[in-house]
């Protein structure tokens, strides 16, 4: 059976208190195999059959809202997947591991919504940014607690939901997978 990786938005924030333990529990229960947590931050490796990510982000979204009332964003991604998330972000080695984030999209953003995403934010901060593959990389320079840049306003400008790690994490996450 494939490997995947799921990352979890909005988990340990804004009230959605949630261990990983029970994170784990649930998703054992719904007959989903090698349940694993990488770091206590929403990152689950977990077997399942092969299928497209898309539907399993579903799944995922949907074991959120039935058995914790969370409304969160789900990116699933296999390990090719995880992979290029960290080898195709272009700031990976020129930029600090910590700084040096993925943003997981829920869908692929026609390029004038990252156009735009650019324009709304000249002038705001130092970020640089790159499109990938259901993906945003950004540098944030100076870190993302000083930056302007928000999950909600990449959000808005994008037309899609996201969760972001950085290239540390993501190279842990990798080597675990």
């Amino acid at each position: 059976m494939p490997r995947y990786c799921a990352f979890f938005s909005s988990l340990n924030v804004g009230g959605n208190r949630l261990t990983m333990e029970e994170l784990r529990h649930a998703l054992r229960r719904e007959e989903i195999d090698n349940v694993e947590t990488v770091i206590a931050s929403g990152n689950v490796l977990f077997d399942y059959e092969d299928r497209p990510t898309e539907g399993l982000e579903e799944l995922f979204g949907f074991i959120m809202a039935e058995r914790f009332d969370i409304d969160s964003f789900v990116a699933i991604r296999t390990k090719d997947e995880v992979r290029a998330a960290l080898e195709d972000n272009p700031f990976v080695g020129f930029g600090e591991d910590a700084q040096v984030h993925t943003h997981f999209l829920q869908s692929q953003p026609p390029q004038e919504n990252f156009d735009a995403l650019l324009a709304a934010y000249k002038g705001r901060g130092e970020e640089k940014f790159a499109l990938g593959e259901r993906c945003l990389f950004v540098d944030y320079v100076h870190g993302v607690g000083q930056s302007r840049l928000t999950p909600a306003f990449i959000e808005r400008r994008l037309g899609c939901r996201t969760t972001a790690r950085n290239a540390r994490s993501l190279g842990r996450i990798l080597a675990k997978m």
